[in-house]
Formats: structure tokens, sequence, C-alpha cells
């Protein structure tokens, strides 16, 4: 096993252990601990047998080298990713402008309240 593999192991063997943490302290929903569990998994298989998974993809996808294979596959993954990433955020900026309107429509009821208490206490 050559040294990257087993730097490859390590790293993905503390991923997976930092994922477990966030689970347990509740950062993270099952579903997102499952898909990462997953992706992690097929890191783990290709950090083991590189030559056998890009060969594997080769064939499927019917490319030149085994390492343009993995790059594909690479580039595929990363793309889910940040569309992922993209649609996360997309949903807290609607989440963070709703709020926004309510907390503004709350202090404008708010300053007409106040308005009305100050103008009774000047009558009296």
């Amino acid at each position: 096993m050559y040294a990257a593999q087993v730097i490859a192991l390590l790293v993905l063997a503390y991923l997976l252990l930092r994922i477990y943490r966030d689970y347990s302290n509740g950062r993270l929903d099952r579903q997102s601990v499952v898909s990462w569990a997953i992706l992690i998994l097929v890191f783990v298989v290709v950090a083991i047998f590189p030559i056998q998974v890009s060969q594997t993809i080769k064939g499927l996808l019917g490319l030149g080298r085994g390492l343009d294979a993995l790059f594909v596959v690479s580039i595929g993954l990363m793309f889910f990713v940040v569309f992922d990433l993209y649609l996360k955020i997309d949903k807290t900026e609607r989440e963070i402008t709703e709020l926004t309107r309510k907390v503004a429509i709350e202090l404008e009821e708010i300053n007409e309240r106040l308005k009305k208490l100050e103008g009774k206490e000047g009558k009296s």
C-alpha cells in the first residue's frame, strides 16, 4: 500500500469520525449522515483499489485511461455537491428574507403602539 493510500484512508477515517460527532451533537440529520457515509465509503474503496476502480469506470464510460475516468466521476460528484449546496443556500436565503419581513412588520406595529401611547400620555 502506498503512502498516499494510507494518508487518504486516515483522512477518510477522520471525516467519518467527524460526521458521527456532528450527528451526535445534532448538527447533522440522519439523511445527511447516510449520504456522507456512502460517499466516504466510495472514496475508501477508491483509495484501497484505485487501479481496479479506475479500470472498471474506464470500461463503463469508454474512456481511454483509467485516470480520465476518475476525473470525470470526480467532476460529476463535485457538480452534485455544488448543486446541493446551492439548494441549501437558496433555502436559507428565503428563510432569512421571510424572517426579516416578519421582524420589520412587528417592529412597525410596535412603533405604532408606542406612538399611540405617547399620544395618550401627552393628552393627560
